[in-house]
C-alpha cells in the first residue's frame, strides 16, 4: 500500500492527459468520447485519491515528499519538481477530484448542444484546470505550487471567455485575468524574497527556519502572500472579477469560482500557517480584509436579481468568512468551511445550471417563481444548500460555519458580531433567492412555462450527491462539546498545523477561551442558530409571495449597483490609464517617435538623391573628385598627423 503514495504523480496526469486528448483529437472525437474521455480521467484521479487517503490516514502517518526530478538548480538554490502529500493536500484531492467529477458529468449533458470541436475543447480545458489545482496543492514548495497558481488564472481566462465571440464575455476574462496578476505579483515577491532570506522554497525547509527570522521580515512575506491571495480568493480590493466570471458557463461557475480556485488562497495560508501565526499583525490584517469583505459583499447580494451573481457575491462572502477563520487562528475551521462550502456551493451553481436550462436561458429572477412544481429534484436539492449555507444544523454550513464565528469571539467580541451580522444577512439574501425563484406563482412568459421540465439524470444525479454531501459533511466536525474527540477533522489534520499549535501566543489564546467554558459555546451556538432562522424566515414570509419586481430606489439602488466600486475603479484607474494610453499613441508615438524615425528615414533618402548626382557618367568628372581627394589626403597627412 506505501507504493500508492509514490503513484501520487498519476493523479494530476489523468487530467493533463485527457486535456490532451481531447483538445488534440478535438475535430474527430465523437461528444459521447470527449465527455467519457473528460469524466473518466478524473473519476480515476479520484480514485486514486482515495485509495492515497486510506494510506494517509492511518495512525502515525509522516508527510511523505515524492521528488520526480531536479527542476532548478543554481548554486546553492535547489528547487525539486517535487510533491507534497500529507493531510492538507490529499483533503483538497478528494474535494478537487470528487467535486470536479460530478460537475464533469453533470456538463456532459448542459453543455450538449455545443458543436462536437467546442464541445471537446471546454472539456480540454476543464480538465487542464484540474489538473494545474492538483498542481498547486500538490506541490512541495512555493515554486511547485505558484506553477498551479499561474495555471488556474490561465484556464479561469480561457473557460471565463469559452464564449469568445461576445465581446462582454471576453472583457470579463480578461478583466479577471489582469486582476488575478496583481495579486501575482505580490506572490511573486514573496517567493523571491524567501529564497533570499531562507535560501530555498521547500516547504519543510522554509518553515524550520521560519522560527530564527525576525518578526519585521515574515511579516512583510506573508503580507505579500497574501496580496496574492486577495487576487485568487476574491478579496478587497481584488474581488470585482468573481462577479464578472459568471459569463463562463454555469458549471465552470461551480467549478471554478465555488469549489477551487477561488479557495487557492485559503489553501496556501493554510498552508503557511507557521509563518502567519509568527507574524501576528498579518493574521490581523488577514482577519479584517476577510471580515470587511464578508459583510461588504454580503449587502451587494441583498439586491442582485441575476441568480448567478447572487451565488458569485455569496461565494466572495464566504470566502470573506474563511479568511476571518485564518486571522482568528481557526486554520482547521477555515479548511473545514472551503470543504462544506465546495459542497454546497456548488450543488447551488449547478442548481442554477438546472433553472436557467429549464427557463431557456433567463437568469432573471423576477421572471420566475413557482418552479418547484415543475423542477421538484432542482427545488428540493437547492433547498438543501440554502439551508447549508445559511447555517442551520445539522447541515453542514453550520458546523464549519460556527467554528470560524467561535474563533473570531476568541479573537475579538467585535469580530464575532461582525460575523453574526453578516450570517443574518447570508440566511436573508439566500432564501431571498430561493422563494424568489421556487415559490409563488410563475412570472415568466407563457413558452417559457409551456417547456418547463426537469433536467436530465446526468445533471440531477450530481445535484442529489452534492445536496447529500452538503447536509451530512459537518458531522466531520462536530464540536468537541457534544462529545470528546468527535471532531475528526481536527484530529485528521492536527498533523499539518501542529506547529502553529504549539507557539506561546496560540497556547494563551486557547487557554483564555477555555476560561468560558461550554456554557459559552452553547451561547454563541444558539444565537449563531437563531439568527440564521430569523434571516430565513423573514426571507420566505416576505418574498414567497411578494418578490421585489420594482426597481430598487435609494441605498437600494447603491446595493444594486454594487456600492458603484467598478464605476470607481474605472475612474480612478482605467480611464487615466485610457487617457495616458492615448498620449503615448497620439503624441509621444506617432509625433516623437515615429517623427524621428521617419525623419532619419527621410534625411537618408534626401541624402541619398544628392549623393546620386554625383554619379554623372563623365570621366572627367570622375577625375576631378579623384584629384580632391587625393588633395585631402595630402592635407590630413601634413597637418592633421603633424
Amino acid at each position: 500500500m506505501s507504493n500508492i503514495i509514490h503513484l501520487v504523480w498519476l493523479v494530476p496526469v489523468l487530467p493533463l492527459a485527457g486535456f490532451l486528448i481531447n483538445g488534440l483529437f478535438r475535430n474527430s472525437l465523437s461528444k459521447s468520447l470527449t465527455g467519457l474521455v473528460g469524466c473518466g480521467v478524473l473519476l480515476a484521479a479520484f480514485i486514486l485519491s482515495l485509495l492515497i487517503f486510506g494510506q494517509v490516514r492511518q495512525e502515525g502517518f509522516e508527510p511523505v515528499v515524492v521528488t520526480l526530478f531536479d527542476f532548478i538548480s543554481v548554486g546553492k538554490l535547489h528547487i525539486p519538481f517535487a510533491f507534497q502529500v500529507d493531510q492538507l493536500s490529499v483533503l483538497f484531492l478528494l474535494i478537487i477530484t470528487g467535486v470536479g467529477f460530478l460537475i464533469h458529468m453533470y456538463s456532459t449533458a448542459y453543455m450538449h448542444e455545443e458543436e462536437p470541436p467546442h464541445y471537446a475543447r471546454y472539456f480540454s480545458y476543464l480538465n487542464l484546470f484540474v489538473f494545474s489545482m492538483l498542481l498547486l496543492v500538490l506541490g512541495a514548495n512555493y515554486v511547485i505550487l505558484f506553477i498551479g497558481w499561474e495555471g488556474v488564472g490561465l484556464c479561469s481566462y480561457l473557460l471565463i471567455g469559452y464564449w469568445f465571440k461576445n465581446i462582454d464575455y471576453g472583457n470579463a476574462a480578461k478583466k479577471a485575468f489582469i486582476m488575478n496578476r496583481i495579486g501575482d505579483l505580490g506572490f511573486l515577491i514573496a517567493i523571491f524574497w524567501m529564497i533570499k532570506q531562507f535560501g530555498s522554497v521547500t516547504f519543510g525547509e522554509v518553515f524550520s527556519k521560519a522560527g530564527g527570522t525576525p518578526v519585521a521580515v515574515l511579516t512583510i512575506i506573508t503580507l505579500l502572500l497574501f496580496v496574492g491571495a486577495t487576487g485568487k480568493s476574491a478579496q478587497i480590493p481584488l474581488y470585482t472579477w468573481l462577479p464578472d466570471a459568471m459569463a463562463g458557463p454555469t458549471p465552470v461557475s461551480a467549478l471554478i469560482h465555488a469549489a477551487t480556485m477561488v479557495t487557492a488562497g485559503i489553501y496556501m495560508i493554510a498552508r503557511s500557517n507557521i509563518l502567519y501565526s509568527l507574524a501576528p499583525t498579518t493574521q490581523t490584517v488577514v482577519a479584517v480584509i476577510g471580515l470587511a469583505t464578508a459583510l461588504f459583499a454580503a449587502t451587494i447580494a441583498l439586491r442582485q436579481n441575476d441568480i448567478k451573481k447572487v451565488l458569485a457575491y455569496s461565494t466572495v462572502s464566504q470566502l470573506g468568512y474563511m479568511f476571518l477563520g485564518l486571522g482568528a487562528g481557526a486554520y482547521t475551521g477555515a479548511v473545514f468551511h472551503v470543504m462544506t462550502h465546495a459542497f454546497f456551493k456548488a450543488l447551488l451553481f449547478l442548481c442554477a445550471g438546472s433553472v436557467i436550462h429549464a427557463m431557456g436561458g433567463e437568469q432573471d429572477i423576477r421572471k420566475m417563481g413557482g418552479l418547484r412544481k415543475n423542477l421538484t429534484v432542482t427545488h428540493l436539492t437547492f433547498l438543501v444548500g440554502c439551508i447549508a449555507i445559511a447555517g442551520i444544523p445539522p447541515f453542514s454550513g453550520f458546523f464549519s460555519k460556527d467554528e470560524i464565528l467561535a474563533a473570531a469571539y476568541g479573537k475579538s467580541p467585535i469580530y464575532y458580531v461582525i460575523g453574526v451580522f453578516t450570517a443574518l444577512l447570508t440566511a436573508f439574501y439566500m432564501f431571498r433567492l430561493y422563494a424568489t425563484t421556487f415559490l409563488g406563482q410563475f412570472r415568466g412568459t407563457h413558452e417559457q412555462e409551456h417547456h418547463l421540465h426537469e433536467s436530465p439524470s446526468a445533471m440531477t444525479i450530481p445535484l442529489i450527491v452534492l445536496a447529500l454531501l452538503a447536509a451530512t459533511a459537518g458531522f466531520l466536525g462536530i464540536p468537541e462539546i457534544f462529545a470528546p474527540h468527535a471532531h475528526w477533522l481536527e484530529h485528521f489534520l492536527a498533523p499539518v498545523f501542529a506547529g502553529s499549535e504549539a507557539l506561546p501566543s496560540v497556547v494563551a489564546k486557547h487557554a483564555a477561551v477555555a476560561e468560558h467554558g461550554a456554557s459559552l459555546e452553547w451561547a454563541l451556538m444558539g444565537i449563531s442558530v437563531a439568527v440564521a432562522l430569523i434571516g430565513t424566515l423573514t426571507a420566505v414570509f416576505r418574498f414567497s409571495s411578494k418578490p421585489q419586481l420594482e426597481e430598487p430606489t435609494g441605498f437600494a439602488k447603491v446595493l444594486a449597483n454594487k456600492w458603484y466600486v467598478d464605476e470607481f475603479y474605472d475612474a480612478i484607474i482605467v480611464k487615466p490609464l485610457d487617457a495616458l494610453a492615448k498620449f503615448f499613441n497620439g503624441f509621444v508615438e506617432r509625433s516623437v517617435i515615429d517623427g524621428i524615425v521617419n525623419g532619419i528615414g527621410r534625411l537618408v533618402q534626401y541624402g541619398s538623391r544628392q549623393i546620386r548626382l554625383l554619379q554623372s557618367g563623365q570621366v572627367g568628372g570622375y577625375v576631378l573628385l579623384m584629384v580632391i581627394g587625393i588633395l585631402v589626403l595630402f592635407l590630413v597627412e601634413l597637418f592633421v598627423k603633424k
